[in-house]
């Protein structure tokens, strides 16, 4: 990474992180050494771990497009990463300039980008929370100072929860993100999966685990059961790259292929 003093805020190079982790599949620079070193050690076992970073944000831009072509006019991304545009307030701004949207990370790196995050339209808002998801009261908190709570908010959880084991409440805290939304809200939300590639998973879990990073992979039952009491958007739960693939464009070296991962959009009732 250059242009930062990473200790000056509060980053800890000695560990790598997802975020950076990320930034590095992306061909980004806001990076260190250890996130490389990790990067490339996950690109051992899966060398369609790029696309898949791909592929996720890309899933991020549709559902976006999709939820702004339905009328909603508020957005929640909590997990937001390094940005890397365009963003999600960009997207949702290009077809709705009046949309106001919250991020949310716990990542140094990120908070030291928020203003990248920050260009709203001059109708719109864009505000940057530093919260970690394992705390959603002080989201709940920081974002209804911001949005309407009163009117439907899209709560955006792209390439999050497999970071989130159960024994540290993954579904109670999607549970109460979701409960403090009212009807007509919704929830996109990707996720990774060792259903296709299991032996290959279970390395790389092990090699995260040893460096500090929680990688709770699930099943598509599993990953369904986030949307319990919701009302999937067809097609429901899909492989990343195959949900409403007519609107956006195809990622640079995705093929027809299983992709790892799935992603889903549901309303509130």
């Amino acid at each position: 990474m250059t242009g930062q003093d990473p200790t000056a805020i509060g980053i800890d190079t000695s560990k790598p992180h997802p975020a950076r982790i990320y930034d590095w599949y992306l061909g980004g620079k806001d990076n260190y050494p250890v996130d490389e070193a990790m990067g490339r050690q996950m690109l051992a076992l899966e060398p369609r771990v790029p696309v898949m970073a791909r592929v996720n944000r890309a899933f991020m831009h549709r559902a976006t497009r999709w939820l702004a072509q339905q009328g909603v006019r508020q957005f929640l991304d909590i997990g937001t990463g390094i940005p890397t545009e365009p963003n999600l307030h960009q997207v949702a701004q290009r077809i709705a300039p009046d949309a106001r949207v919250v991020y949310c990370d716990n990542d140094p790196i990120v908070l030291a980008h928020a203003a990248a995050l920050l260009r709203s339209t001059p109708e719109g808002v864009t505000e940057y929370l530093q919260a970690d998801v394992r705390d959603p009261d002080a989201i709940v908190e920081g974002a209804g100072r911001i949005l309407d709570l009163g009117r439907p908010v899209a709560l955006s959880l792209i390439a999050l929860l497999h970071f989130v084991s159960d024994e540290d409440g993954a579904h109670a805290l999607v549970s109460r993100l979701l409960s403090a939304l009212p009807s007509g809200s919704y929830l996109m939300m990707t996720h990774a999966t060792a259903d296709f590639t299991p032996e290959e998973s279970a390395a790389a879990t092990e090699k995260l685990k040893a460096a500090g990073i929680t990688l709770a992979l699930r099943s598509r039952e599993e990953f369904a059961g986030f949307f319990t009491g919701l009302e999937p958007v067809e097609p429901g739960v899909e492989i990343v790259h195959r949900w409403h693939p007519e609107l956006g464009e195809p990622v640079p070296g995705q093929d027809d292929g299983v992709i790892p991962g799935y992603g889903a959009v549901a309303r509130k009732p």
